[in-house]
């Protein structure tokens, strides 16, 4: 298996190093008067024409008592609640680092922030309204789960940052969509928790603050009063086993006071993203110039600062660059998330694969089938798409017999008949085409980077293509459909050229592929939130549906596209199946062999940047179809892509189809977006994978 092992000396030698106290007091005023500076361009910002000459004279006592008012109720508030989470944050992310020994680890890798989230919207869905601190323990217990869930199924972190990144992504995107689930169904109960769950720093008062305050401040305590044990534990487990340390209770107590931080975080801003990936790797990066600033007692409190600069940092910056409006109505979380994306970039960039390659299949046990036993599953596998079919005929808010839908072909349906099945055949249509596109999509990633886990999500292809057609739909609302699959074509092709250049170095490394596929699908993310937010902020449904993934309301002219996706792409990708198989491999095998390694992969991966897509323009984002479907097909026929692109073809599609009958039914006439389901069903298997195979590096 590839491990990804990081290009600078690992964390014990800085550690060992002394303390050079005048520096790091140098260094630690410094930080504190940026602060100081950032705090103060902070107050001055804002919706009213109060600026900085008022909030001197009110500093003097020469204030108006209105200028009072505003500093007081809105603007002191927000001030202190960033720099609350920016302490929180940036003090969890290097604690979790140090954890995992791995610089890619942060609350949001890990998912806390997105359990934390998803417990407080679950109370709020039960129409709950929790105080601040019972709302802060809500997040932690929500927040703990995640966290440890992360932990065991990538091994501590210990097996690489690949695993550990797709396992927080994984269970990130699971959670997420039950949350988006909740803000569906629960519109009234959980008003305004969208915009929060982005991260918002507005507050209306000083209660959550001064109310989480002291239990940042204990965690704090905790985590310094730790950090000897990091120290040690930073050399590795066995050796601090032999110094005295009890490397379970430590790890243990770690995690404790890291979701503790971070649920405090999001019970006062929701969800801030990167935050606590950032912090510490603006803290590392000044390390080599301050001796000792690596030893955990110096290295978390100004991590704690540093989240602090980039918090403060945002806000001001989004505030200038957009107003004070803008500062009210798009969260802060935002920013930090893009800030957070590009370091997360920068870092896998700084990585190198060593060790052997992966096996075929991309390290799975699919072995070879009979012809015969490809027959009986295509066969049955037809069967079941027919029958997906039929029954999203069928289903919705009002069901309907095969007696209907054998009248309405020849025409002889009533009108009511007539108009319901008219609304669902296109969504049926959309849904088979775009799932068969999607499975095909992943199929041809996974076998490009010899890993099972991929897909055209986690490459970023996906949220491209959402992007360029989200600012179609925003910008042109008059465009038509192949504008709109134009425009999330090229904006997806943009995606992926932009992923395969930063991930060449010396060569295409398959763990530097995902990683920075990763980091730029959130980027895509928060960039579709901002400018759904920006344009229009009281739109939230576009921004759920197109997040979400949904056939409603489609027609058939939408859908033109993916089957001319599928006609012309489908061929090539069968025509390059002997390449697919060898690149599945290693890399050495195909030279050997001839193939034209670098061409082929690009060839691949830019015909599933196109079926990607197209699949996007039509119903908006759908996640784990591309990981599920091509998976499962290895797992039926074997690993050779003649067989496993048609099976996984018509797994997509039948996953898809029955996804959406199940959203369309189970609590009609309300409606359930597809991608929403298809989440629920691919994370637990997801979970599954990455369970069974804990152990391996990926």
């Amino acid at each position: 298996m590839t491990l990804l092992k990081p290009a600078a000396a690992p964390t014990a030698v800085p550690v060992a190093q002394p303390v050079r106290r005048i520096r790091v007091a140098g260094v630690f005023l410094l930080t504190v008067a940026v602060i100081v500076v950032l705090a103060g361009v902070h107050l001055t910002q804002g919706t009213s024409s109060v600026g900085a000459g008022d909030l001197l004279r009110l500093a003097i006592g020469q204030g108006a008592d209105g200028s009072a008012s505003i500093l007081v109720a809105s603007r002191l508030p927000r001030l202190l609640a960033g720099m609350l989470v920016g302490v929180a944050l940036g003090v969890a992310g290097a604690g979790l680092q140090s954890l995992a020994r791995n610089p890619l680890a942060s609350p949001d890798t890990l998912g806390v922030n997105a359990g934390a989230y998803l417990a407080v919207v679950v109370f709020a869905a039960m129409g709950i309204n929790l105080p601040t601190l019972p709302a802060g323990g809500v997040a932690f217990l929500g927040g703990l789960a995640a966290a440890m869930l992360v932990l065991a199924l990538s091994a501590g972190g210990a097996s690489g940052p690949t695993r550990l990144i797709l396992a927080g992504s994984a269970i990130a995107l699971a959670m997420a969509a039950c949350t988006t689930l909740l803000l569906v169904l629960f519109q009234e109960e959980t008003v305004g928790s969208f915009t929060w769950g982005s991260g918002s720093l507005v507050q209306t008062d000083l209660v959550a603050v001064t109310q989480m305050a002291p239990v940042v401040a204990l965690g704090l305590i905790a985590a310094v009063l730790l950090a000897p044990r990091l120290d040690i534990l930073a050399l590795g487990d066995d050796t601090a086993s032999v110094l005295g340390v009890n490397v379970r209770r430590t790890r243990a107590l770690i995690t404790l006071v890291t979701v503790v931080l971070s649920a405090a975080a999001v019970t006062v801003a929701g969800p801030v993203g990167f935050v606590g990936l950032v912090a510490p790797v603006i803290v590392r990066l000044v390390a080599p110039i301050v001796p000792g600033l690596m030893r955990h007692r110096l290295l978390l409190p100004m991590s704690g600062l540093a989240g602090v600069i980039v918090v403060l940092g945002a806000d001001v910056l989004l505030r200038m660059a957009l107003g004070g409006k803008a500062g009210v109505e798009i969260p802060t979380g935002i920013v930090t998330m893009l800030v957070g994306a590009i370091v997360l970039v920068w870092l896998a960039r700084r990585y190198r694969d060593s060790g052997p390659s992966r096996s075929a299949g991309g390290g799975t046990r699919a072995g070879l089938r009979t012809r015969r036993t490809f027959a009986i599953v295509a066969g049955l596998l037809v069967v079941l798409v027919i029958g997906a079919a039929v029954v999203a005929m069928l289903a919705g808010d009002s069901w309907l017999r095969t007696g209907d839908i054998a009248n309405w072909l020849n025409g002889r349906s009533g009108r009511a008949i007539t108009f319901v099945l008219d609304q669902r055949f296109p969504r049926v249509v959309a849904a088979l085409l775009c799932g068969a596109a999607l499975a095909i999509a992943g199929a041809t990633v996974q076998a490009v980077c010899r890993n099972p886990l991929a897909e055209p999500g986690i490459l970023g292809i996906t949220g491209g293509a959402g992007v360029g057609a989200i600012l179609t739909l925003t910008f042109v609302p008059a465009a038509g459909i192949w504008l709109l699959s134009g425009s999330a074509a090229a904006a997806a092709l943009a995606t992926f050229a932009f992923v395969y250049a930063i991930s060449w170095r010396g060569g295409l490394s398959s763990d530097r592929l995902v990683l920075i596929g990763v980091g730029v699908s959130a980027a895509a993310t928060a960039v579709i939130t901002f400018i759904i937010v920006y344009a229009d902020p009281w739109n939230i449904a576009m921004a759920m549906t197109w997040l979400s993934g949904s056939t409603y309301g489609r027609t058939l002219p939408q859908v033109v596209p993916v089957a001319i996706a599928l006609v012309v792409l489908t061929p090539f990708l069968v025509h390059a199946r002997r390449e697919l198989d060898l690149l599945s491999l290693d890399d050495d095998v195909p030279r050997i062999l001839g193939v034209r390694l670098e061409r082929t992969r690009l060839f691949a991966l830019v015909c599933a940047a196109l079926l990607t897509a197209s699949a996007v323009s039509a119903i908006g984002v759908l996640g784990f179809v591309g990981l599920v479907a091509p998976h499962a097909a290895r797992a039926l026929v074997g690993g050779k892509h003649a067989r496993v692109l048609p099976v996984a073809a018509l797994l997509g599609a039948a996953l898809v189809s029955l996804a959406d009958s199940i959203g369309r039914t189970v609590i009609a006439p309300a409606q359930i977006p597809a991608g929403l389901v298809t989440s629920m069903i691919g994370a637990p298997y997801f979970v599954y994978l990455l369970w069974r195979t804990r152990r391996t590096p990926v």
